[in-house]
């Protein structure tokens, strides 16, 4: 950093012996300055008016209107608030899908290999649920993608205020966002390896009898059958119903949805949501450790396709 130094004199004001006596020549004469001294005067370039170098330096590639848009703060607001929006959809929807589970073990397999054959005879089985799940992954994506950029983007815009924070309007929810987003990204990956994929089979929430594809009762079993992995969705479970308390009215705001008469519904809305979300997925394994969700052996899954899933009294 330079600074520029430059040299002033300094004068002391006084008056004409002849002007006491009121007898000044001229106007011009009233005042003396005497010089005293020279100082030196270090000009720092702060001091000066000047533009301030830009925050956030300028994108490498420009992308075509309208993905242009996501380069910014605030459409990367907008795709975070709508992808958010998507996923609560399908926390809830795969959680009234889970309630199948109280049926028992045929009814759930039934409804787990009609979400394979949506649109069976026209499209190869599970198509159109890959479509869903590729969907899904690109909602995820986003959302997380926008979430750290925009994590980035507020970091260096407050980089120069050093003082601590001090909240005035956010709750715990808002303040934890990031670490209960985490949680959920680690929990999605392990919730798949777990009961979609067949992953974990023989690891610690297994009791050993293995992953039985296509029957859910069974595998949920299974799986939170052991104490430490159900204490595991459980945390999960809160910290979803937490980051969804926070998301849900963050995200209409973010993309302009908070007008006078709307804005006091919204935290109702997301109290009630979340609160579903929570109290709909801790039964899951509760219900498992109480004994109430069990399956005693594995359903033959290709049989029961052949058979059109007979419902009985053995359920």
């Amino acid at each position: 950093m330079s600074f520029l130094t430059t040299r002033h004199d300094r004068y002391r004001a006084g008056v004409l012996p002849s002007c006491l006596g009121g007898h000044c020549p001229t106007m011009g004469q009233h005042h003396i300055k005497d010089k005293v001294e020279t100082m030196a005067v270090t000009q720092r370039p702060q001091d000066k008016l000047r533009t301030p170098k830009p925050l956030k330096k300028a994108a490498r590639i420009i992308l075509p209107w309208p993905l242009n848009l996501y380069q910014t703060a605030i459409g990367k607001k907008w795709v975070m608030g709508l992808t958010g929006l998507g996923l609560v959809g399908f926390v809830v929807a795969h959680m009234i899908g889970n309630l199948h589970l109280y049926e028992g073990q045929i009814a759930v397999a039934e409804y787990a290999h009609s979400l394979r054959t949506i649109a069976d005879g026209l499209l190869p089985e599970t198509a159109v649920l890959w479509v869903l799940r590729l969907g899904l992954i690109s909602m995820f994506g986003l959302h997380i993608h926008s979430a750290v950029t925009l994590t980035r983007m507020n970091q260096v815009a407050n980089s120069a205020y050093q003082a601590p924070r001090d909240y005035a309007k956010a709750n715990f929810a808002s303040r934890t966002t990031r670490i209960t987003g985490l949680i959920i990204a680690v929990f999605v990956i392990w919730h798949l390896a777990d009961l979609t994929w067949g992953f974990t089979d023989g690891f610690m929430g297994w009791q050993g009898d293995g992953f039985n594809h296509g029957d859910p009762l069974w595998n949920v079993d299974q799986s939170m059958s052991n104490i430490v992995i159900a204490l595991w969705y459980m945390i999960a479970t809160v910290a979803v119903a937490v980051h969804l308390f926070h998301g849900i009215g963050s995200a209409f705001t973010s993309i302009g949805i908070n007008s006078p008469k709307i804005t006091p519904l919204v935290k109702p809305l997301a109290a009630g949501i979340a609160g579903l979300i929570l109290v709909g997925n801790l039964l899951f394994p509760i219900m498992v450790q109480a004994g109430v969700l069990e399956a005693d052996t594995p359903a033959d899954i290709h049989q029961l396709i052949e058979d059109g899933f007979p419902h009985g009294e053995n359920e």
